[in-house]
């Protein structure tokens, strides 16, 4: 026992040692270290209470398979992916859409007989006129037979009368210059043609009486990109007296006259869109046949003096002034 309780009383002086004592508190501070220490992340944010909120804010997206070639997919597929990447399936593109409302020009013109208003039906030469108008009938009849399909109540009489009024009054709507109603009884093709050059002009005309009553004399449909755009058109001759006065803007009288009544025989061209169910008679042209006399001009106005010039006066009569600068002296002298 002796030697026990020598033994530890030799360690607790070894304890009480320096050195043991430097040991102890190097494993103390490394323990309090150790428990001090805090990890952080660089990208974790500070305040960890909006952390699920944050979480929200990221969207997930599944990026496309740019791998994935488009010939190889069905078209269920096709649907699916678009569908998914809220794409529209592509439509047919038209570069700019149109609406043909007339042609643009006369398919298979008429061509009038020489001296067509000036020959009697019973000379030789009216009756060889008569005769090649019968050849020619076949197909205008063909053509008012396909006009009919359309319009069941064509009747080439009844439609010669509609088409002078048609044509009456669209000339006075050109004198008024009434252009949105001129549109409504003329083809875009023809109202360039009537607008040119009216401007600052003054239009009278009058229509006086027909000297022959208007008949059909030529009739065609045709059809225009598809079969089944059909338009026709119709040649009304027309024998009628006028009057025409154009005057410009200072009131001159530039064509015709309001005193003389002319005689005039004109070969009218009438279209209408067939296919279109609100589609009118319109006026489309006017054929002027190669021997018809040309027009005459218009009158070139210029400008007139009332008065006639002053006559040169004498030179005695005049009072001359002479003025003479000698240094700061002016001396004026006169004669008469």
């Amino acid at each position: 026992m002796a030697s026990i309780s020598s033994i530890s009383h030799i360690g607790c002086k070894m304890l009480q040692l320096p050195q043991v004592g430097l040991l102890a508190a190097g494993l103390q501070n490394i323990f309090a270290m150790q428990q001090q220490q805090v990890r952080h992340r660089r990208t974790k944010h500070w305040d960890p209470r909006w952390k699920k909120l944050r979480k929200a804010k990221v969207v997930k997206i599944d990026i496309p398979n740019l791998n994935e070639r488009v010939e190889d997919l069905s078209q269920e597929q096709m649907k699916t992916r678009m569908k998914e990447r809220g794409i529209l399936p592509p439509r047919p593109w038209l570069e700019r859409p149109f609406h043909i409302s007339c042609t643009g020009g006369v398919f298979e013109p008429y061509v009038p007989p020489e001296g067509d208003g000036k020959m009697s039906a019973i000379s030789k030469e009216g009756a060889k006129q008569k005769f090649e108008l019968l050849e020619k009938k076949t197909k205008s009849m063909m053509a008012i037979r396909k006009i009919r399909n359309y319009d069941e109540d064509f009747e080439a009489p009844e439609f010669a009368a509609e088409a002078q009024n048609i044509y009456i009054n669209a000339h006075n709507t050109l004198a008024e210059k009434n252009k949105y109603k001129l549109r409504e009884l003329v083809t875009e093709r023809a109202y360039p043609e009537l607008m040119h050059n009216i401007a600052d002009k003054t239009i009278h005309w009058k229509f006086l009486q027909s000297l022959e009553p208007p008949r059909v004399v030529h009739a065609r449909v045709t059809d225009v990109i598809s079969k089944e755009n059909l338009f026709a058109q119709v040649t009304v001759r027309f024998h009628t007296q006028q009057m025409l006065a154009i005057y410009d803007r200072f009131g001159r009288l530039m064509h015709g006259s309001e005193a003389i009544v002319k005689d005039c025989l004109e070969y009218v061209v009438f279209e209408k869109h067939l296919s279109n169910e609100y589609g009118v008679w319109r006026l489309h042209e006017k054929i002027v046949p190669d021997w018809m006399p040309p027009k005459a001009p218009a009158y070139i106005t210029y400008r007139v003096d009332d008065e006639p010039p002053a006559p040169p006066e004498p030179e005695d009569s005049k009072e001359v002034t002479a003025a003479d600068v000698e240094g700061d002296k002016t001396v004026t002298t006169a004669t008469a």
